[in-house]
């Protein structure tokens, strides 16, 4: 029996083809057309505009700068062996060289300082807790990742769910999915409701969930009088936990708006988990595909991608050696004036990002892509990591967070803050934050050459 289509005579983004098939009822969701977006593309015929997202994209021991730092600045600089990878989106990255993690007279703690230092403005990080004070995106998404059913997605391609670098706290750890199955099923599992279906009916046992939470809520001050300084501390941030669930809860309680790009993905198919290199970019690439559709769903605004750890554990197949390990004990061949074995993993890392740029730049929405409506920071946590310098971290952004700033851009800026890129990245994504950092980190100035 053939289908009969049914439309309505509304053209917005509710509209469904609605017929019978095989003489049984059908419903199909449209996909997002221009017809549905107001006249220059730019947000929904209602006004509604579309989402601007911010993520970080990590990877671990740095670069060789006699091959990854460019020797132009401006929008004309030029691409060196290891950064020859980003060429088909240059014009949609700038790259940020020579900017420094100070230390004033604490010691350089190998793989943490230059971290915290980049993602949280912090200079004296200690072993213990290094991330006491909120990350980048934290403080992003206290701003604009509110209104999700996630606050932020975190993943990591090496299997290890310690490997993240997003904290509110010493205390407060965001830790990150390292299966793409996992991942895949925590956002389109059962508690996903599709932002285009037709029908929408909230879910009983969320609604007992959130009913719950708001009943501990109301007992909490009551509870916190009867405790010492350190666990109210403690509680403290246990309860702004709970807030936080409470009002993502409430979210699904309600019609989701309509998400222009968004369509369910097929469920990927289970496999190896691990740090051997090729296991690495498979599950990264899968994990970015299943992120990308989790951004153009609206189910987050913000996350953290870790490919590699700051003391980087990939390895070669066959390989005993650990990528972190060949930094300090390969010898640097005379000929090539490099590692080669340690440089193989700074080209797979950089291959790999442009890969991650790739899927975000072909997803269609609106006027541009998902790309061009994100503001994505990617970094290291050292320039070379042989001796673990800290003067020259390098650092990418990718997007221009829907126009908000210049693309395609070299900034060199020697000796220079790294504080000055995050202030920069925060300050156009809505913080309103004047000034960033710690002791000699602090800054008020903006990186202007990408300012709008």
């Amino acid at each position: 029996m053939g289908t009969r289509i049914i439309m309505n005579k509304d053209f917005t983004r509710r509209r469904v083809l609605r017929g019978i098939l095989g003489g049984s009822a059908v419903t199909l969701g449209l996909p997002f057309l221009d017809c549905m977006l107001n006249t220059n593309g730019t947000a929904l015929a209602g006004g509604r505009p579309l989402p601007i997202r911010f993520g970080t994209w990590n990877w671990g021991l740095g670069m060789n700068p006699q091959r990854w730092v460019p020797t132009k600045t401006g929008a004309d600089y030029d691409l060196l062996p290891e950064l020859k990878y980003i060429e088909a989106h240059k014009k949609q990255i700038n790259v940020f060289t020579g900017f420094k993690a100070m230390l004033d007279g604490k010691p350089n703690l190998p793989h943490i300082s230059g971290m915290q230092a980049v993602r949280a403005g912090g200079v004296a990080p200690s072993m213990q807790n290094p991330m006491d004070i909120p990350t980048i995106d934290v403080l992003i998404g206290d701003v604009i990742g509110t209104d999700t059913r996630f606050r932020s997605l975190e993943m990591t391609s090496t299997g290890d769910p310690k490997h993240s670098y997003s904290y509110r706290s010493a205390n407060g750890f965001n830790p990150a999915e390292v299966s793409p199955v996992a991942l895949y099923t925590r956002i389109f599992g059962p508690d996903f409701q599709d932002p285009n279906a037709a029908d929408f009916k909230p879910d009983p046992g969320i609604m007992l969930r959130k009913s719950v939470l708001t009943g501990v809520t109301e007992q909490r001050d009551a509870f916190m009088q009867q405790l010492g300084q350190a666990d109210r501390t403690r509680m403290d941030e246990y309860f702004t936990s709970v807030r936080q669930l409470e009002q993502q809860l409430e979210l699904q309680l309600q019609k989701p708006p309509p998400a222009e790009a968004c369509h369910v993905m097929a469920k990927p198919a289970d496999g190896p988990i691990g740090t051997e290199i090729g296991v690495a970019m498979a599950n990264h690439k899968l994990m970015a595909e299943i992120l990308a559709m989790a951004l153009a769903c609206n189910q987050t605004k913000i996350f953290n991608v870790v490919f590699s750890d700051s003391a980087s554990n990939l390895r070669m197949p066959g390989e005993q050696m650990i990528h972190h390990l060949m930094t300090h004990e390969e010898p640097v061949d005379k000929e090539l004036g490099y590692q080669p074995k340690a440089t193989y993993f700074v080209e797979r890392s950089m291959e790999t990002w442009a890969l991650f740029v790739s899927i975000m730049a072909n997803i269609k929405e609106g006027d541009g892509t998902l790309l061009d409506r994100s503001l994505v920071f990617a970094h290291s946590d050292t320039e070379y990591a042989r001796i673990h310098s800290i003067s020259g971290i390098p650092m990418m952004t990718a997007g221009s967070a829907g126009g908000r700033i210049k693309t395609g851009i070299h900034v060199s800026a020697i000796g220079e803050p790294v504080t000055r890129v995050g202030l920069t990245i925060q300050q156009v994504m809505g913080v309103p934050v004047e000034k960033w950092g710690q002791g000699s980190m602090q800054t008020s100035k903006a990186v202007s050459e990408i300012l709008i």
